[in-house]
């Protein structure tokens, strides 16, 4: 097992941590939870890099790799909305997202190309991470709430916007697979002319 995949494992492992660490009462274990969920999040960024760098990129990384990100992410927003943190249809539009495109990364693997993480995709999970540490320290600090709920109301755009780019990316490769694949009458039609016009000159 390489180190990518090892932070990557981690990460995952790291998830019933924080939910622990959620809700549990406590001195400082809102900044527990913040310091464990930012860690998390900075594997994300080390697993990627260091498969890149090492030449480590694995079948088994490309797989668990999203799979842990949506359980970090998709866990610390159920928690918040059990602790009345954040309103639950916006937390079901952001993990609805998640499922959505992974559906449709498995349906472009399926037709045989690849849907790569877009540059909003990305922006998306930079407004995650700092949504839900500004949510959860909003706690300690009651001023921030509404920074904390602007910040979601960005993660809740740049989910809608980047699955509506990763839907039309989706519609555009598949449109030229689907003519890569679909035959030429006009063509054929003409050969079998052009063939029968020899045959007709031939028996003359």
């Amino acid at each position: 097992m390489n180190l990518p995949i090892s932070l990557t494992l981690l990460r995952i492992f790291i998830v019933p941590l924080l939910v622990v660490l959620l809700f549990t009462k406590g001195r400082n274990m809102d900044l527990w939870a913040v310091g464990v969920f930012l860690a998390a999040a900075v594997t994300d960024l080390l697993d990627g890099y260091l498969a890149r760098k090492r030449a480590q990129v694995t079948t088994l990384g490309i797989l668990l790799d999203p799979i842990a990100d949506k359980l970090l992410i998709s866990a610390a927003f159920i928690s918040l909305v059990e602790l009345k943190l954040v309103p639950a249809w916006m937390v079901v539009i952001i993990i609805g997202r998640e499922f959505a495109v992974t559906g449709l990364r498995a349906v472009a693997s399926a037709e045989g190309f690849v849907l790569q993480a877009s540059e909003l995709g990305k922006r998306k999970m930079v407004s995650q991470v700092v949504a839900i540490t500004v949510i959860v320290l909003q706690r300690r600090h009651p001023l921030i709430q509404p920074l904390g709920e602007a910040l979601l109301w960005v993660v809740v755009v740049f989910a809608l916007a980047s699955a509506g780019q990763y839907f039309w990316s989706f519609w555009k490769k598949l449109d030229v697979r689907v003519k890569q694949r679909s035959p030429r009458p006009a063509v054929m039609l003409r050969v079998n002319e052009d063939e029968q016009e020899e045959k007709d000159v031939a028996t003359q």
